[in-house]
């Protein structure tokens, strides 16, 4: 993995321990940002795609865990490595319930943390990807008339043309007109894939 591919926010109000993470990080050709409070890094950074970030949970004013939860609430998301010189289980499993990625108690090996951090970044990646592919199908979604979602949420459950269009009070003719318009803007050439879309978006349940 190399810089092109991801960006490393380290929160730590321990300079030492930002410059220690820093260097690691620029060695293995990460690029890395540093922030020593978390308001520091709320008022400052400009989340980039694919990241993570390194955050220690115990600072003055905002905590790593408060951080964790503003981001939530602003419906950022990011992979969080939390570490810590304390080894704080109840803190430990708060993070991890709320989404962290891993909970590293100091002192800890540089080999250890780079592989935890490359992780996360994968991760990023990964879900990055998934979210661009959601996003598109909800957009062609949204460009459905309201006979169509009508059209489109029966389809998906199995239904046939004629059951459609009886229960719609519509023409089978008619209903047949608006599964092509269906199909045409949600991409896809069969049923089977139109199925496909409608679990990934949520609308059908697997």
């Amino acid at each position: 993995m190399n810089s092109s591919q991801g960006t490393v926010y380290v929160v730590d109000d321990d300079p030492g321990m930002r410059k220690a993470i820093g260097r690691l990080c620029q060695s293995h050709n990460l690029n890395v940002k540093t922030f020593a409070s978390a308001r520091e890094y709320l008022d400052h950074a400009t989340p980039e795609s694919p990241a993570c970030m390194i955050l220690d949970v115990r600072m003055p004013g905002l905590s790593g865990l408060d951080l964790q939860a503003e981001l939530t609430a602003r419906n950022i998301r990011i992979p969080i490595v939390f570490i810590t010189g304390h080894g704080d289980i109840p803190s430990s499993v708060k993070a991890m319930k709320a989404g962290a990625v891993d909970f590293l108690t100091k002192p800890f090996t540089h080999k250890s943390l780079i592989a935890i951090i490359q992780e996360a970044l994968r991760k990023d990646i990964h879900q990055k990807s998934l979210q661009g592919e959601q996003d598109a199908i909800q957009q062609h979604l949204n460009s459905l008339t309201p006979r169509e979602r009508q059209v489109f949420d029966r389809v998906v459950k199995g239904m046939l043309n004629k059951q459609i269009a009886a229960e719609l009070g519509a023409c089978e003719q008619t209903i047949k007109v608006h599964r092509g318009r269906v199909m045409d803007k949600m991409r896809v050439a069969s049923v089977a894939e139109l199925v496909q879309l409608a679990v990934k978006t949520g609308v059908l349940l697997p």
